[in-house]
């Protein structure tokens, strides 16, 4: 997962009583707690970009947008997240005030350390998520995004849309067409 695994293993509810008197943020699969590290500027720069975008484009409507501080649900993974942004239209979603369950769209930002579990066992996890219609990750060293969008009908596939540093980001679950030079503003070359 990135960072070292600590040797908790706990069910989801004990860990959930336990994390709240952390103060360092952990995620968990199966039992395995896993402490989170902490982000460079460009990774934090174009999370608040995505953020920002998405809360504008969202004003209004029933859908929210949040952030790396806000615990993601995957019953079916038996884990919890923190998705570097996410965005749900569920009424049960506005009711919890801590967790999310049934997101539309998530985003993570890619770093060395996180990049292949964000790509591999955690996108496999994110899968399970029935409300789930996009995922994004976006590179900030390559400036290139990888736009995994689910299928309508039979199997329900996820399909490939790979946008490069200077095209707009498409992120269709949401209606949201984001202009390269606002996803990457303030992100050194």
């Amino acid at each position: 997962m990135g960072q070292a695994a600590l040797q908790l293993p706990m069910s989801a509810a004990e860990f959930l009583a336990w994390d709240v008197l952390q103060t360092v943020k952990h995620e968990f699969v199966r039992g395995e707690v896993v402490a989170m590290a902490g982000a460079g500027k460009a990774h934090v720069t174009v999370t608040g970009n995505v953020f920002m975008a998405l809360r504008q484009h969202l004003r209004g409507s029933p859908c929210s947008t949040f952030f790396a501080d806000t615990k993601l649900r995957v019953e079916a993974a038996d884990a919890f997240f923190y998705p570097d942004v996410m965005v749900t239209c569920s009424t049960a979603d506005a009711a919890d005030p801590q967790i999310v369950r049934e997101p539309v769209l998530l985003v993570e930002v890619l770093s060395p350390s996180t990049a292949a579990f964000d790509r591999g066992d955690k996108f496999a996890a994110y899968r399970q998520l029935p409300t789930l219609r996009e995922y994004v990750l976006i590179d900030p060293d390559t400036r290139r995004c990888d736009v995994f969008r689910k299928g309508e009908g039979e199997g329900d596939l996820w399909m490939l849309h790979p946008f490069e540093g200077g095209q707009d980001l498409q992120l269709a679950s949401v209606g949201l067409e984001l202009a390269a030079a606002d996803l990457w503003e303030q992100v050194p070359a």
